[in-house]
């Protein structure tokens, strides 16, 4: 059974500087999971947005933990907050602003599975 926790992770600052934490990803479990998506744990601190990036070939979902914020996905902008799934096709280029006092927090599910020569910030 494999179990992961954000408790017992090691966050890192991503390419796009969000801290993040890969709970679940196919490429660098042991085990070897039948999955083909990733799935990453992220905080985004009060007042800071992440960088415009995209994803070459991978879709993305976001769903939003905890805080509030703006999404950014192309030319779009949308209010968000905990309890929403946001899609971000591949290609599209996003960034997630934090407009509260809070961390905002979210779950980063990406199909197929996060790989670095995919992501490029512009």
């Amino acid at each position: 059974m494999l179990i992961k926790d954000t408790q017992n992770c090691q966050y890192f600052t991503a390419l796009d500087h969000t801290i993040l934490c890969e709970l679940l990803h196919p490429a660098k479990e042991a085990e070897g999971l039948a999955i083909h998506f990733s799935i990453a744990h992220a905080i985004v601190k009060p007042g800071e947005t992440t960088l415009r990036h995209r994803l070459k070939t991978s879709a993305e979902i976001y769903y939003i933990l905890e805080g509030e914020g703006i999404m950014y996905i192309d030319d779009e902008a949308a209010a968000v907050h905990s309890g929403q799934a946001i899609y971000i096709p591949p290609h599209s280029k996003q960034c997630i602003q934090n407009t509260g006092n809070l961390d905002l927090k979210f779950l980063c599910i990406v199909y197929p599975m996060w790989r670095r020569e995919d992501e490029e910030v512009l």
